[in-house]
């Protein structure tokens, strides 16, 4: 499904999925109640693409500058609060232009006279990683655009090189070098082609294996080290814009379904002043295993690569020779089921560990790896032949993910939550596994915390947050955790909440049976009545990308749930088993190949043991969902149609033989090796069993969910003559927020169908 991650990526099928953005704020009368017109308004503020200096006593962020859209970038001492603005507005004027550049993110070069621009991006598919770069001179303002005379928006993932006296960029599926004195650009590769992919991915890696950016500089900057993919054989999708003009206007890329064939990807080194590329010669077939993770390995001589064979379960770490290509295997971990790259959580905007990046430390003598190899994530130091290892993090619990590693001192900075799997804190431990690992956070603020660690490690930017209450943002002084100075507590938000008809919200465990236990929150209505019964809508996710049950900020989801709590409903969220909570590997790997089964099984149970509170109207309980929520709510209702009666089933997986081979396959093996068990695990295959008011959505441009899938569900209803409604939003993506207008009519009509086919109200 549509990938979300949790904590400061943000719970992601919540953020990602509402695009609170799209939503204009309108005028609020009744300040005590939400509505279509105000709800989408309670928005948290946040600092805008922070960025430490290399000081690590410092940071940069942007600014409003007062003039348009433009904005200042802006220098903070981390302690005093001083406010210095480094470029102005009025600097980022490129000659002969009439207005300022408009800065969507920046880069500050190693050396910090430099910084690197982002401007005018466009989307391609999840995120905006094409666009215009620029290079400013801090010294002397010169303003620099970047490409020749390459057209706009053309230029992906620029970095400086080490010297800081160049910027590599890919364009055109080619990579280039550009000599900022001069100007003079060099093109490296020539090959790429829409098949030939050089330094960036196709479709499926970009989606379910977070790679995008595909080229290295080495550390002493004269190579570098890129992917290459090859998408020819790879059967493509074709998506149909109907509304274009008079005519369709087709769209069509490699898209590998469940069983197809994946693109061939190889990983090489070229030098940076040009010439031939050394392919590293790696073993096994291209187009049945992948190569998800690709580093220099501490010293500009050797890369480290890392090898998925087809079905996830076996990764090989290898290390390359940069001159002649030879490989050698440093170690191989297995899984019965499938693995995580490193983490199954992860912020991609700290320093440190990142998913399935292992980190040298020691002068390049050792690494950092991730394992579940004694039922828990841990964090290992490996010597760099692969032998003593060590577990660097013991104990019964998991290391969500890494934040931060701070050789000089010895320590490793890493998120976990031992007692409460629906929280997140921070911990410390010794890098040579000396002693227990210790908390950093604060005892007595229960949610979920994040750092943005300063290089000087004695420093962070603490973001505190709970289910309904919004995010603090703050210096703090590690590791004793002393607040140095508060950034932002959004309190104008908090002020605005305050005023609202509050309802009851909870956090609890129920019991399934067998010893199970599942996490939820319920969300009551403000005039609750522990004597009447109420509607229950379920709100799910269910599969491995995501948990929906955590104590942090919900954002636009929990305000469209606390509108509905108004309204008279009682919400909840349970999370399965096979969902991403650090709960162990046991629990997240029993959905293997039992896609749709596991997953709705324990929903279904979960529902049977809270119908028994004395509150709830076991003939109202609805559920809804997006993505993987969306299929979720179409096999709750389809599997227990006793149980359920509405249901909303947003952008859902029908079949899940028409999803992409590398999430589909990691959590169900091949199609063609267990046919039946996808035909068991995909929701179509009970539509003829649906008894409730069913409300299936979807986007006619989503590239992720093909509306190919509802296509197939609509046959399988009309088939079983199954009434049911159907809304498709034209050429709207996964995300379904293009267009005016479009955001605001998603959610009247998930209102109108929950309210008239599940009244609202206590009885």
């Amino acid at each position: 499904m549509f990938r979300f991650r949790q904590i400061t990526l943000a719970l992601l099928l919540c953020f990602y999925a509402f695009a609170v953005y799209a939503l204009q704020p309108a005028t609020q009368t009744d300040q005590a109640t939400l509505t279509l017109d105000n709800v989408f308004s309670y928005r948290a503020q946040s600092p805008n693409a922070l960025r430490w200096r290399a000081d690590g006593k410092s940071y940069l962020v942007l600014e409003p500058s007062g003039k348009g859209e433009a904005q200042d970038i802006v220098s903070y001492d981390a302690e005093t609060g001083q406010k210095t603005i480094l470029v102005s507005a009025d600097k980022l004027t490129p000659t002969g232009a009439s207005t300022p550049l408009v800065v969507e993110s920046f880069e500050v070069s190693s050396d910090s006279r430099k910084l690197l621009l982002f401007t005018n991006t466009e989307r391609v598919w999840r995120s905006n990683t094409r666009g215009d770069y620029w290079v400013i001179d801090l010294a002397s303002g010169k303003l620099q655009k970047l490409g020749g005379n390459a057209p706009a928006s053309s230029l992906m993932f620029a970095k400086f090189s080490p010297d800081n006296d160049r910027v590599g960029y890919v364009r055109g599926n080619n990579i280039y070098v550009e000599n900022l004195a001069d100007a003079s650009i060099k093109q490296l590769t020539t090959d790429g082609t829409f098949h030939l992919i050089n330094g960036t991915f196709d479709w499926v890696y970009e989606e379910e294996l977070f790679c995008r950016d595909g080229w290295r500089w080495s550390p002493d900057g004269k190579k570098i080290a890129y992917w290459q993919l090859n998408s020819d054989g790879v059967k493509q999708f074709t998506l149909i814009n109907d509304t274009a003009g008079l005519y369709p206007v087709l769209t069509t890329f490699p898209y590998p379904k469940a069983g197809e064939t994946n693109s061939a990807a190889r990983v090489g080194v070229i030098s940076a002043n040009g010439g031939a590329t050394t392919w590293f010669e790696v073993p096994g077939d291209p187009r049945n295993s992948y190569l998800p993770r690709m580093e220099w390995a501490a010293n500009s001589d050797e890369v480290t690569i890392q090898q998925l064979n087809r079905l996830q379960n076996t990764d090989t770490l290898m290390i390359g020779d940069a001159g002649t290509g030879k490989v050698r295997t440093l170690l191989v971990e297995k899984d019965d089921a499938w693995l995580d790259l490193g983490f199954f959580d992860v912020d991609w905007d700290r320093h440190g560990l990142a998913r399935g990046d292992l980190e040298w430390i020691d002068g390049g003598k050792r690494f950092l790896w991730a394992s579940e190899r004694n039922g828990w994530h841990h964090v290992y130091s490996i010597a760099r032949d692969g032998s003593d290892v060590r577990d660097i993090t013991p104990g019964d619990f998991d290391v969500i993910s890494v934040n931060t590693i701070d050789p000089a001192k010895g320590w490793i900075y890493f998120d976990a939550s031992p007692e409460n799997p629906t929280q997140r804190y921070l911990f410390r431990a010794r890098l040579d596994g000396a002693g227990k690992p210790e908390r950093i956070s604060p005892a007595n603020q229960p949610g979920t915390h994040n750092y943005n660690v300063s290089p000087s490690g004695d420093l962070a930017i603490h973001t505190y947050s709970r289910f309904d209450s919004p995010p603090v943002f703050e210096v703090v002084r590690l590791p004793d955790h002393a607040m140095v100075r508060s950034l932002t507590d959004n309190r104008e938000l908090r002020e605005r909440l305050a005023k609202l008809r509050q309802s009851p919200k909870e956090f609890f465990r129920v019991d399934i049976g067998d010893g199970v236990q599942l996490d939820g929150w319920m969300i009551k209505p403000p005039d609750f009545d522990a004597s009447k019964h109420y509607p229950v809508l379920f709100y799910v996710y269910s599969e491995p990308a995501a948990q929906t049950v955590v104590d942090e900020w919900g954002g636009g989801t929990l305000m469209w749930h606390l509108m509905l709590a108004q309204h008279g409903y009682i919400v909840v969220s349970v999370d399965n088993r096979g969902t991403p909570a650090p709960r162990g590997r046991a629990w997240r790997k029993i959905i293997y190949r039992k896609m749709g089964i596991v997953n709705s099984g324990d929903q279904a149970s979960a529902v049977r043991a809270i119908s028994k509170w004395p509150f709830v109207d076991t003939t109202r309980i609805g559920i809804w969902g997006w993505s993987g929520g969306g299929s979720a709510t179409l096999n709750a209702m389809f599997r227990y149609p006793d149980l359920y009666r509405t249901g909303m089933s947003v952008a859902p997986v029908p079949d899940i033989r028409l999803y992409d081979t590398i999430y589909q396959e990691r959590y169900c093996a091949l199609p063609q090796d267990h046919p039946d068990e996808y035909k068991q695990s995909s929701p179509v295959t009970f539509a003829g069993q649906l008894k409730g008011k069913l409300l299936v959505v979807h986007g006619s441009g989503d590239d992720n969910v093909h509306y190919q899938g509802t296509e197939e569900l609509i046959n399988a209803l009309v088939a079983a003559n199954k009434p049911f409604t159907m809304m498709v939003y034209p050429n709207r993506s996964h995300r379904i927020y293009e267009g005016p207008g479009t955001r605001r009519h998603l959610f009247e009509l998930l209102t109108r169908f929950l309210e008239e086919n599940l009244p609202a109200g206590g009885r």
